[in-house]
């Protein structure tokens, strides 16, 4: 600790964006000043990416907050937050950069916000390594708000790789605290839809084939249950660049979400694409779990942060889920316990989460 600034190291464990993303929330929030060092340390190209700087500028103005390092490539970070407020925040990657992962630094901040909050987040909607708008509409949203708030998550306009230019506007309103959540009972799987989509160049074509095989594969594991994969073609006015991908939802008896999803990129051909989303869905729904692999890590900042006892059953638990748990007890007074989970077929790789959270209160409301 240098005077009272949190010392974060950003090379350990998952050593990636995602450090950045929840200590920069969690000091945000907290009122700690931080330092972040060796920033993405275990990446090809580490330091500060433009989605990385545009996240914390976006927290920075959210809450009157001093950033110092912030530049391209730069390792090191200093931040010191100020008060929270809501009103209207933008943060442009300029590139393809996700925006989905700038709302998973800003989200948690605007919940604790003075006013309510709308974030036009400008970059893009259908990235590798980070969830699809798609996924963050269709799962995230319904199983984040069981926190017990609610948003809305407007897609303007689709960007892809390489040049982005896509834009979503997130609105939310503050809350006193989180309530925590109990995920612990799978059900059945109820019903499974999804939607294969192209843009820009390319043939409608292309997406019934991802979506065709895609139910191909699933058909040899789920025989008597509808699928349903909307093959669809994004108007043009509302997408920029050219993309194919596939995202599908399996929903549960209990009323839990789990996906499979995949982009195309030249060279790939479709029935690839839509199987490897059938394949990673199979996969997610094998272990028992009530979230899949993406979700799994995106829910740990919430219940760190919420008043009470959470508990989640999971799959393995990934590394991002490791390194977000790592950081969140690191900066708050959460506790979390992973035990394996014991009334399961022996033969399931499957776990239980729990967190005591610190019960934050919004002081604003």
């Amino acid at each position: 600790m240098d005077g009272d600034r949190v010392e974060i190291d950003g090379g350990i464990m998952e050593g990636g964006g995602q450090i950045l993303r929840v200590s920069t929330a969690l000091s945000c929030l907290l009122g700690l000043p931080l330092r972040v060092r060796r920033i993405r340390a275990g990446r090809s190209q580490p330091g500060l990416r433009p989605q990385h700087l545009s996240g914390l500028e976006m927290v920075r103005d959210l809450c009157d907050g001093k950033l110092n390092g912030g530049e391209i490539g730069s390792t090191e970070i200093t931040f010191t937050p100020g008060k929270i407020k809501g009103g209207t925040h933008i943060a442009d990657t300029k590139t393809a950069g996700s925006v989905c992962l700038l709302m998973q630094v800003a989200m948690p901040c605007v919940l604790f916000a003075a006013s309510p909050s709308e974030l036009h987040l400008k970059g893009g909607t259908n990235a590798e390594m980070a969830p699809q708008i798609d996924y963050t509409v269709m799962v995230f949203k319904p199983i984040v708000e069981k926190f017990n708030f609610t948003f809305k998550c407007d897609i303007k306009r689709r960007g892809y790789y390489p040049q982005g230019g896509g834009e979503v506007v997130v609105q939310m309103s503050p809350v006193k605290e989180l309530s925590p959540i109990n995920l612990t009972e799978r059900g059945t799987v109820t019903k499974i839809y999804g939607r294969a989509f192209v843009a820009g160049a390319l043939p409608i074509k292309l997406a019934k084939d991802m979506s065709a095989a895609a139910v191909r594969c699933i058909r040899r594991e789920i025989r008597d249950l509808y699928i349903n994969i909307q093959p669809v073609r994004e108007p043009d006015d509302q997408a920029v660049g050219t993309a194919s991908g596939i995202i599908i939802v399996a929903e549960t008896s209990t009323g839990c979400l789990l996906a499979g999803s995949s982009l195309g990129k030249r060279g790939k051909n479709a029935d690839k694409v839509g199987i490897e989303a059938a394949e990673m869905l199979l996969q997610n729904l094998k272990h028992g779990g009530t979230v899949d692999d993406s979700l799994q890590d995106q829910l740990i900042i919430f219940m760190a942060l919420a008043k009470g006892v959470s508990r989640v059953k999971s799959g393995p638990i990934t590394l991002h889920t490791q390194t977000a748990i790592h950081f969140a007890e690191q900066l708050t007074k959460a506790k979390f316990t992973v035990t394996k989970s014991e009334e399961e077929d022996p033969g399931n790789d499957t776990y239980i989460i729990e967190c005591q959270g610190m019960g934050m209160i919004n002081p604003n409301l």
